[in-house]
């Protein structure tokens, strides 16, 4: 070989060094959204005004609406079919009622109920409905329909916090009406057309861009607390971490705040000591109300009728399980998986903002998925994820009962008039309190909505110590009994205390309707009152 072709080989060699050493180097700057002048104003809150100068961006959004106008039951055989060729095995878009796999509204749809879930809600305003999201688009439509908010007085049952997650207007009502007082305002009050644009103010452009420039930007102003306590600038973080946290507005759990700590009924995120679900379970020990030696009580959303026992409701953590599962570890963000990379005309490639499961069809699987798993095919990969789903769904359901189980056992050792134990108070107390840790962390993932997918592990692990610490309650509420209710708590849970089908506000208000159930019958009858409100219309004056 000649000195020239020598020295060229050894010159290539010492640039592909330079630019090996350069593509690891953590000094090459982070990839940057692109930005626009789009002559927007900044408060711009209308997803329509975004139409024209983002027109495969809007058509993409609007696939989010199409074929979902319809209500619960479904009985149109044409839309059943139709749904059933996109839909997954868990998951879906039209709204069926997750608790019910008895008169399930789309027959053929395995896997899906749960149907403990209005026993153990019951007392709190999830117990009288909980469908499966519609999405984004649906909103505004969905939360004004379901029975949470109360449709029979002026008085809506929860707080003005409920809009935070269902719009982007939240931030511009806070300027109005002031960070003290929004919160705890009166939701219907934000109800009627002149307040808000059903279609329009829902999830949106808005909710994650500056419309002078399309930056990714957080309207969420629970989320910017979190990042002011914890010392953290927006504009200092990676685009990889925006890109996620933009999701994070809503995906997460939270909980409404007590006046002794602030704005009552302030959303706060209980990450404070973690993420994971054992130290947010610690985070509110001691975020309730003030109590006469100043100290602070347990937080609790409500407190279940049957057991007595303080309880947490969890909502939807997807950000928590994804951030250290497989792919948050390795720096895919939600973004990859649900919001793809398309070329809608063939040529232009943008982000798809028809936010969904990438399992709907093999399309989305290519689109999503195979962009990093390039050497597994589109069948391979959903097996992959519906196994994964099976084996925490499996898991899920054993939790779900030993929970009822839980309350089971210290309703009957309340009840129980027989001998009792020298600590029977403090024995109910240690039932109680492993009820409320099981419980929760069944709904860690029963609220989780990847069904396990996003951290397979902690969604096992989240269920194991659920089931673990829903079995220590049913031991120690026997132990309070010298183990006399044992005999009691044998067999199927599902014959001792039947699943509640049927459960409404409407139901509540016939003391014939409480004397049904077991259960029921621990709840006061709710005052007798016509539907005051239809979606935005008030029908009664």
């Amino acid at each position: 070989m000649s000195k020239a072709h020598t020295t060229i080989i050894a010159l290539c060699c010492l640039g592909l060094l330079t630019l090996g050493a350069a593509g690891c180097s953590s000094e090459i700057e982070q990839p940057l959204t692109p930005t626009y002048k789009t002559g927007l104003a900044r408060t711009e809150q209308n997803s329509s005004a975004f139409a024209k100068q983002f027109p495969e961006q809007w058509a993409l959004y609007n696939k989010n609406t199409q074929g979902k106008d319809i209500a619960i039951p479904h009985n149109d055989p044409a839309y059943v079919s139709e749904v059933l060729k996109t839909d997954t095995k868990y998951k879906a878009s039209y709204p069926f009622r997750k608790h019910d796999g008895v008169n399930a509204p789309i027959k053929g749809k395995p896997g899906a109920a749960q149907p403990y879930l209005k026993n153990l809600w019951l007392g709190y305003p999830f117990s009288w409905e909980y469908n499966e999201a519609r999405g984004h688009t649906y909103a505004l439509y969905d939360i004004l329909h379901i029975d949470r908010i109360n449709r029979y007085g002026e008085q809506a049952g929860l707080p003005a916090t409920c809009w935070n997650c269902k719009t982007s207007m939240v931030p511009e009502w806070v300027k109005q009406y002031g960070d003290d007082k929004f919160w705890s305002m009166n939701f219907n009050e934000f109800r009627p057309e002149n307040k808000i644009n059903m279609r329009d103010n829902s999830i949106g452009c808005a909710t994650c861009h500056n419309p002078e420039n399309m930056e990714l930007e957080l309207s969420s102003i629970p989320l910017k607390d979190y990042l002011a306590r914890s010392g953290k600038k927006w504009e200092n973080l990676t685009r990889n971490d925006k890109r996620a946290l933009v999701c994070a507005q809503c995906h997460v759990e939270y909980y409404f705040n007590e006046p002794d700590h602030g704005p009552n009924k302030k959303p706060i995120f209980p990450w404070d000591k973690g993420l994971d679900p054992v130290p947010m379970y610690g985070y509110y020990d001691n975020v309730g109300k003030k109590k006469a030696d100043g100290s602070f009580a347990q937080f609790a959303d409500w407190v279940h009728p049957a057991s007595k026992t303080p309880m947490l409701k969890a909502q939807h953590p997807e950000y928590e399980f994804w951030y250290n599962g497989p792919h948050g570890a390795a720096g895919v963000t939600c973004a990859d998986c649900h919001m793809p990379y398309v070329r809608p005309d063939g040529k232009k490639k943008v982000s798809s903002h028809q936010w969904t499961s990438p399992l709907r069809n093999d399309g989305m699987i290519d689109n999503a998925c195979r962009q990093c798993h390039t050497d597994k095919t589109v069948e391979y990969l959903r097996e992959r994820v519906q196994y994964t789903q099976d084996k925490t769904y499996t898991q899920l359901l054993i939790a779900q009962d030993l929970s009822v189980k839980a309350h089971e056992s210290v309703r009957q050792a309340m009840e129980w008039t027989g001998y009792k134990s020298a600590e029977f108070e403090a024995k109910l107390a240690q039932a109680r309190e492993m009820v409320r840790k099981g419980q929760f962390f069944w709904d860690m993932v029963s609220a989780e909505n990847s069904v396990g997918f996003h951290n397979p592990q902690k969604a096992l692990e989240t269920l194991a110590l659920s089931q673990q610490y829903s079995q220590k309650a049913i031991e120690a509420a026997m132990a309070a009994t010298n183990y006399d209710i044992a005999k009691t708590l044998e067999g199927d849970i599902h014959k001792l205390v039947p699943p509640i089908l049927e459960w409404s506000r409407e139901m509540q208000m016939e003391q014939s309707n409480l004397d049904m159930h077991v259960w029921t019958k621990y709840l006061k009858p709710l005052p007798k009152a016509p539907k005051m409100w239809d979606e935005q219309k008030r029908i009664v004056q």
